[in-house]
């Protein structure tokens, strides 16, 4: 009978493309994965992938193997995951990616019961903008959204990530309120430019009714960084368009006020990501359930829906 450890190289090596990458999602030696996978094609007599210097393709009778086993060898893995885990505590290093602004505002806080419920794991986390490679890079999980995912990774929804518009009450004390976005254009904007592409971002609200209208603001200044253009407008600096998750406590001091309750942008729903289902650690398990029930208990998900309108803005005195 083949070895689990010979179809788990052969699976990861063919799912990530190579055996440095397979490598590293199974805690092995590039040289123990090829030696696995050569083992296993002597075992089989025939030839599984085709070798280059770039890159492993699967040949035909790869292909069938795969899809022959991985159900299989998938349910083999989660069983002994399983099973190894109703005795073993929760334990070892787990690395976070997270964004700065909503890791320290959001997930920071939660660190304390945690590591007084789980002792013996010991968090590294990364704060930082920009997307990781779960695999490549050794996470365990990620938070934020727009991730790419790569075969095998897993996004599971935390909340909605909805841009609204804010100003400051000083801001707007001698202004018009606007009750149209047609209405924004003689208001100073607070820009966000893109770190990814270096462009300004360009936003398009929404209301429930499914109108869209483009944002039309005076470029009065162009911040890079979330949190900068929210403390900008607390400032009294202009109107910036940003999630609510930046927005949600200047809002409940009210040092901020929502304009337009109505209208918001997508950006689509924020995630907690991982590697794989199966053969989860359980201090990754126990991570992610540890999050997804403070979102659930803390109503995030809700208090993060800028299409629920003014029903989740404080009043303006």
């Amino acid at each position: 009978m083949e070895s689990l450890a010979n179809l788990e190289s052969f699976m990861r090596s063919a799912e990530l493309g190579g055996f440095s990458a397979a490598a590293r999602r199974l805690a092995l030696t590039p040289a123990a994965v090829s030696r696995n996978v050569a083992m296993l094609e002597r075992n089989l007599g025939t030839r599984l992938f085709q070798r280059s210097t770039r890159r492993l393709t699967l040949t035909e009778a790869g292909e069938r193997f795969l899809s022959e086993i991985r159900d299989h060898v998938g349910a083999l893995q989660a069983a002994i995951a399983g099973a190894s885990s109703e005795s073993a505590e929760p334990a070892g290093v787990l690395k976070v990616s997270m964004s700065p602004h909503f890791g320290t505002g959001y997930i920071l806080p939660l660190l304390p019961e945690f590591i007084a419920r789980y002792p013996l794991i010991r968090p590294d986390w990364s704060f930082e903008n920009r997307q990781v490679d779960l695999i490549a890079e050794g996470y365990d999980t990620a938070i934020g959204g727009g991730f790419e995912l790569t075969p095998g990774a897993v996004a599971r929804v935390l909340a909605p990530a909805h841009i609204v518009l804010v100003a400051s009450p000083a801001y707007m004390r001698d202004r018009p309120m606007p009750a149209h976005p047609a209405d924004l254009a003689n208001l100073d904007g607070i820009h966000m430019r893109s770190s990814n592409t270096g462009r300004i971002r360009q936003w398009v609200m929404r209301n429930t009714g499914g109108d869209e209208v483009p944002v039309v603001l005076r470029e009065k200044m162009v911040l890079n960084d979330p949190a900068a253009i929210a403390h900008a407008a607390s400032l009294g600096l202009g109107v910036a368009m940003i999630a609510m998750p930046d927005a949600l406590s200047y809002m409940e001091s009210g040092t901020l006020v929502r304009l337009l309750p109505d209208w918001y942008a997508d950006i689509g729903p924020i995630s907690i990501y991982y590697a794989s289902k199966t053969l989860l650690p359980a201090k990754t398990r126990v991570f992610i359930d540890f999050v997804v029930e403070h979102f659930r208990k803390e109503r995030l998900a809700e208090r993060f829906a800028g299409s629920l309108g003014a029903s989740n803005t404080p009043k303006r005195k």
